[in-house]
């Protein structure tokens, strides 16, 4: 069955909230939501085919492909050598001949090496061909600290993607979220940057058995509030949550939004939420020089100054490379006591 034909209806899309509906108890957790999304796409389209280091593997990059290369040959999910900047042409060729590739990076550090064929050749061909062609790609990539992965293993390097038209990038945060996502970049006619957190692939939650889209570019509102605005994406919107559920004791009301998605982003959610809460933290899994962060503080500044009641604020990753000591990289990544403090000042 080609994917054109699979029938889901993006105008009747059952999100709910960006999570499963009461009645889906099935709980899985983000990795093999992440797993069961790609399964689906191979089985529903014959175009759709994953390649990249160590798909093949007994591990499965985390457990996300586990045994697909079993179960659909070695012909549709395969492992390949280390040559990204070829991998990365190959996979543009490919959907550029019709065909649906899905691209497995193990770090978004690899990443740097297919910037030219990412920024000169994917993102550029639908606008130099007048739209007559499209490079529908995904290319997965993988973000967070832990083993000691240090400077050029665990690099949080999403906006230097967002800084491109013509791609996409997305982050989900939820193992939902995480398989509504993936379908949905894999059915999008541009290419589309999916990056997932390490520290998310044990979250579980209800997930629902068969296919549906999450939109890409539509942000969603975890928890409401009064207060002030969290804005946040992948990993640290579970420390939001953390940090908001404390805050509730004392009284202090927090509202939550995923972005889900941070090129395109939901404007109009954000700024919807801001003028209601009349605050703003903005928290991101990045670098706050000309990061995410940025972006989103300039856009508050601009279109919600006069609803605002104090400054924007940003919680972000130190300004310098990872560390490798564990010590140092229990400092070097925000916390939810972080999140508290900078609340809290905002509120007094």
């Amino acid at each position: 069955m080609s994917w054109d034909k699979v029938p889901i209806d993006l105008s009747n899309i059952r999100v709910s909230g960006g999570e499963a509906d009461s009645k889906d108890k099935r709980l899985l957790s983000y990795r093999e939501a992440i797993r069961e999304a790609t399964y689906l796409a191979l089985k529903r389209d014959a175009r759709v085919f994953v390649f990249g280091e160590g798909v093949d593997d007994p591990g499965g990059v985390f457990g996300t492909t586990i045994n697909l290369h079993k179960e659909f040959g070695g012909k549709r999910v395969f492992d390949t050598p280390l040559c990204e900047n070829g991998l990365t042409g190959f996979a543009i060729g490919a959907s550029l001949g019709g065909l649906k590739p899905i691209l497995v990076h193990m770090r978004t550090d690899f990443m740097l090496l297919t910037m030219d064929q990412l920024i000169n050749h994917a993102a550029k061909w639908k606008y130099m061909s007048g739209n007559k062609v499209s490079v529908s790609m995904v290319v997965r990539a993988i973000i967070g600290g832990g083993w000691g992965s240090a400077a050029q293993h665990s690099q949080p390097i999403q906006s230097l993607f967002t800084h491109v038209p013509g791609l996409k990038v997305v982050m989900p945060a939820t193992a939902y979220d995480a398989k509504g996502l993936l379908l949905a970049s894999i059915n999008d006619n541009s290419p589309v940057i999916f990056i997932e957190h390490r520290w998310l692939y044990d979250q579980r939650e209800a997930v629902p058995e068969e296919a549906y889209l999450v939109p890409l570019g539509k942000g969603v509102i975890k928890k409401e509030g009064k207060d002030l605005t969290i804005i946040a994406s992948s990993f640290m919107v579970v420390l939001a949550m953390e940090a908001a559920e404390v805050l509730a004791k004392e009284g202090i009301d927090i509202e939550i939004i995923d972005l889900r998605t941070i090129k395109p982003l939901d404007y109009d959610l954000m700024l919807k939420s801001v003028k209601k809460t009349h605050r703003a933290l903005i928290l991101d899994f990045g670098y706050k020089f000309c990061g995410i962060s940025s972006e989103i503080s300039s856009f508050l500044m601009e279109k919600a100054f006069t609803d605002l009641k104090s400054p924007v604020v940003r919680l972000t990753l130190p300004d310098t490379p990872t560390p490798c000591s564990y010590v140092l990289e229990k400092a070097y990544y925000p916390n939810v006591e972080q999140i508290i403090l900078q609340i809290k000042k905002l509120i007094k």
